[in-house]
């Protein structure tokens, strides 16, 4: 049976992922400056859970606003 604490944790965990993944479509797109705020925002999403989802929508919404 899974806890509240089991799930937050594997929530927590598929942000980090998806921002990683995020990060490495950015690097194969050719856009440096992008993966890496993503990696940075993958590192610090490990202690602030959601903060690498914020900064991959606030980036795509950032280049549909430009």
């Amino acid at each position: 049976m899974a806890t509240t604490t089991d799930r937050t944790k594997l929530l927590q965990n598929a942000g980090v992922v998806t921002t990683l993944v995020d990060a490495g479509m950015e690097f194969l797109k050719g856009r440096r400056k992008s993966g890496a705020l993503l990696l940075g925002a993958a590192a610090v999403s490990s202690r602030i859970p959601g903060f690498g989802t914020a900064v991959s929508i606030g980036l795509r919404a950032y280049r549909r606003l430009r």
